[in-house]
């Protein structure tokens, strides 16, 4: 299913819809538009989880959907918001499970002595309703249990088939409510499905939801597909291919279901990249034993422009979010380093001066920091500063490599091989480096590309 804009309402009318269906439940006062600029971002401690309770959504006037029952759909959505939050690593919540179902009237009235005494400090409730052209609204709000107060609502009017979506919005807006940082939960991630065994595997190009639902294959893995990057407008995928043996660079639209070659060549071809505009693609070209990298229009054709011209093994890694500069790794100095430059190839200069070998940069959409691989021994996965201070690993496996950003700048994913069996997984972490998961795929991962929130 490709991505349809998600119709975001804010709903002040929320008595008319609610008045009909429990004459005791007291009207909501009218509720300001939400501030169309993003929340400020702030410091927050994530080692101090907050209690959330999330019962099952009400389904006042149960109704089938081609999604199922309304109010199956109402316990589904709490599920996932409940999932969504807890797995952030910043909350711990309740429910819906062993949690009483709340009557209409609650989601506006909520029994804050009863939640108390569990005891819990905020509370999300809603609803669930079939309209009468067969989309549902889905109506969010979340209190403060301590003070009694609400603290915000909203509301979604989906197609049924993209109820998790909306569950989704409502738990990116709770999260960014309490902590005051930008939302990942609604986003896709690209990555590459293996199977076979070690050695000879088959990979194919899939994509799934940010907690590893609504999985599809794109490729049929008749040709390697590698290294994936959603482009900034979400509708298409870049990827490396090979075909016969030779390497290509596509670009996937994923509504219209084809793909188009950007380039092709007999050099061995790696880690194409999307500018933050969409109208450049970088990637890295060996010619003549000496690889460097080079960028070129992601409407494809036209002569590459070479940045780099070093001896050495120059691999691109991505451009920093305003588009100005590149992070990229070159063995340049004796041995694989962190280097960056300008967009146009000018003041390349190295960053990375731990022990050790550094590989994979990946610019954070915040432009605070870089992600990278350090090869020391082990593969671990960490961050450091643009000028190369702050350096903190945040995993400790056998093998972690090949960072991806969440679309806040606050979670990494990444994929884990397994020692001896060289099975792939991917995993997450936030920046603490204390919250890690794995994610569910139907077969391995690798080469995960975390994309933008979804409109």
């Amino acid at each position: 299913m490709s991505p349809t804009t998600l119709t975001r309402k804010i709903v002040a009318l929320f008595a008319l819809l609610l008045m009909p269906l429990a004459a005791q439940a007291q009207a909501p006062a009218p509720v300001p538009t939400l501030p169309a600029d993003e929340p400020e971002l702030v410091e927050f401690d994530t080692a101090k989880t907050r209690s959330i309770a999330v019962p099952a959504l009400v389904a006042p006037s149960p109704a089938d959907t081609p999604a199922g029952n309304s109010t199956a759909l109402g316990r589904q959505i709490a599920e996932v918001i409940s999932a969504n939050l807890r797995n952030s690593g910043v909350f711990e919540t309740q429910g819906p499970n062993g949690l009483r179902a709340i009557s209409i009237g609650e989601v506006t009235a909520p029994a804050f002595a009863e939640w108390k005494a569990r005891p819990v400090e905020q509370l999300v409730q809603g609803f669930v309703r079939v309209g009468g052209d067969g989309n549902l609204t889905v109506g969010c709000y979340l209190y403060d249990v301590g003070f009694g107060t609400e603290t915000t609502r909203l509301g979604f009017n989906v197609p049924p088939r993209e109820w998790r979506r909306a569950a989704h919005k409502c738990a990116d807006a709770i999260y960014s409510k309490l902590t005051g940082e930008l939302p990942f939960f609604d986003s896709r991630i690209a990555y590459i499905a293996e199977t076979g065994p070690k050695g000879k595997r088959v990979k194919r190009l899939a994509i799934m939801d940010s907690d590893g639902a609504n999985h599809r294959f794109i490729t049929n893995g008749q040709s390697t597909a590698l290294t994936p990057r959603f482009s900034p407008n979400y509708k298409s995928i870049l990827y490396l291919s090979y075909v016969d043996g030779n390497p290509r660079i596509y670009v996937y639209d994923i509504d219209a279901g084809r793909q188009r070659l950007i380039t092709q060549s007999r050099n061995p071809t790696f880690a194409p990249r999307w500018s933050p505009d969409g109208q450049t693609i970088l990637y890295s070209m060996a010619v003549a034993g000496n690889t460097d990298i080079y960028k070129i229009s992601a409407s494809g054709g036209g002569t590459p422009v070479k940045l780099t011209s070093s001896p050495g093994i120059d691999v691109g890694g991505s451009f920093s979010p305003d588009g100005r500069q590149i992070v990229f790794e070159s063995d340049r100095s004796g041995s694989q380093q962190i280097y960056v430059m300008n967009a146009d190839g000018s003041n390349q200069r190295r960053i990375s001066f731990g022990s050790g070998r550094y590989a994979t940069p990946e610019w954070s959409p915040r432009a605070d920091l870089i992600a990278y691989t350090r090869i020391a021994g082990d593969f671990r996965v960490g961050t450091m500063r643009p000028d190369g201070s702050g350096e903190r690993l945040l995993t400790n496996s056998w093998q972690d490599e090949a960072p991806t950003w969440a679309p806040n700048g606050r979670v990494i994913q990444f994929f884990r091989t397994a020692k001896g069996s060289g099975k792939t997984s991917i995993w997450q972490v936030d920046l603490t480096g204390a919250n890690e998961r794995k994610l569910p795929t139907p077969v391995d991962g690798s080469d995960p590309a975390w994309g933008p929130v979804l409109p």
